[in-house]
């Protein structure tokens, strides 16, 4: 529903603003449009904001966003309040939408290729059938199952990819994790409900290699990932990774072998890059020490042990990204930006992909709302690639092999 008489209005963090040209594209192919649930919109009168009523009496109304597909960034959170008896909203990361000449805007900019991941090419009609196929091909392998459920419930792209026999395939391995992140989808330590369940048992090297092997030998631009959403945290399974790697590689030199890690356990990062990993993207908040610890609240380790597990890696010679969880308002604070350039300056990082931040705002700025001036995402990533020539920003894991 249109309100003509108003203008958009959107956040940054805490803070009410206007969007600015840079900000807004329009409503890209893949993206969806989602209510937040139990808020109310807020538009700009010219003067001040306002909150939107409903055109009749009967009527109920709330918040409007967008769902942003892989390779767009999102610039500004949507603006709405919250009425006091309103619980937490959904996991999600929810982009600011509004009108402009009969088409619908989103607060965002581009910021990798869109095409190996857009919508199009997942959820298709014969997505079901390659899933038979493949639990016929190795009715053992329990993380197969697994798969499946992610595949046909959460429609993870990933998981699906191996179905696919294409691009970056997710293997999950490890039911435990050493952190207690805010936004963990997987083990909610939010009052919401997290939106998958987590991996319940540990298969073995064999079930491990022989999934892993089977999509390296087919996939086009084949990639395996250890660390998705429904497991917790892969380096803790070292020593089965490393045993899965090695016989991986002992029969084919073909894909890539990625982590996504805390990289909080540097002692299993190190196995595995001995055994023959290619790639580690490794998950951040933030670069602030404080910050990084308020936000992934780590057990048995300190932000010491991820910048030595990236060295350790870096000097293996296994491609290093950082997994910048982006939330408008916070990310694009000057002293934010700042850590980052200063740690990717020092520690040679490889690339920079930004992961919108599946959260609710209201949630985690009661944590973090103290800070400075913001540049916005924008002029963040601008400076990125300005300060950062030698360091790719992108979204998504790439191929190394």
């Amino acid at each position: 529903m249109e309100f003509p008489g108003l203008e958009m209005l959107a956040r940054s963090g805490l803070q009410w603003v206007v969007p600015e040209g840079g900000e807004m594209i329009p409503l890209p192919n893949g993206a969806s449009l989602v209510a937040v649930p139990n808020q109310l919109p807020v538009g700009w009168d010219g003067e001040r904001p306002r909150l939107l009523n409903p055109p009749s009496e009967g009527m109920s109304i709330q918040a409007v966003a967008a769902l942003l597909p892989q390779g767009f960034t999102r610039t500004l959170l949507p603006a709405y309040v919250s009425p006091s008896s309103s619980p937490a909203i959904p996991l999600l990361g929810y982009a600011a939408v509004g009108f402009r000449a009969g088409r619908i805007w989103v607060a965002a900019v581009q910021s990798d290729l869109h095409r190996n991941w857009h919508p199009h090419y997942f959820n298709t009609e014969g997505l079901p059938r390659r899933i038979s196929m493949m639990l016929q091909r190795f009715p053992s392998n329990r993380i197969l199952r697994q798969l499946a459920h992610c595949a046909l419930q959460y429609s993870c792209y990933t998981a699906q990819n191996i179905f696919y026999r294409r691009w970056e395939g997710g293997i999950p391995t490890m039911t435990a994790c050493n952190a207690d992140c805010l936004g963990c989808i997987s083990e909610s330590h939010l009052p919401v409900d997290s939106p998958q369940q987590r991996l319940d048992f540990r298969p073995s090297i064999g079930e491990i290699s022989e999934l892993g092997l089977a999509h390296l030998l087919q996939a086009r631009q084949g990639i395996i990932s250890f660390g998705q959403g429904c497991e917790g945290e892969p380096s803790l399974n070292a020593g089965d990774l490393a045993a899965a790697i090695a016989h991986i590689r002992l029969h084919t030199d073909q894909g890539t072998i990625n982590i996504n890690t805390n990289a909080g356990y540097t002692q299993g990062i190190q196995q595995l890059c001995r055994a023959g990993l290619d790639a580690v993207r490794v998950t951040v908040f933030s670069l602030r020490k404080d910050n990084y610890m308020s936000y992934h609240r780590p057990h048995n380790y300190q932000f010491s042990d991820v910048t030595a597990s990236i060295e350790f890696a870096r000097q293996a010679g296994v491609k290093v990204s950082l997994n910048l969880l982006t939330l408008p308002g916070f990310t694009d604070r000057e002293e934010e930006v700042e850590a980052l350039l200063l740690f990717v300056q020092k520690y040679g990082v490889d690339m920079i992909q930004l992961r919108n931040l599946n959260i609710d705002p209201d949630q985690i700025l009661k944590i973090f709302s103290k800070g400075g001036g913001v540049i916005g995402i924008p002029g963040m990533i601008g400076m990125l690639q300005a300060e950062l020539p030698g360091t790719v920003i992108g979204s998504y894991t790439h191929p190394v092999r």
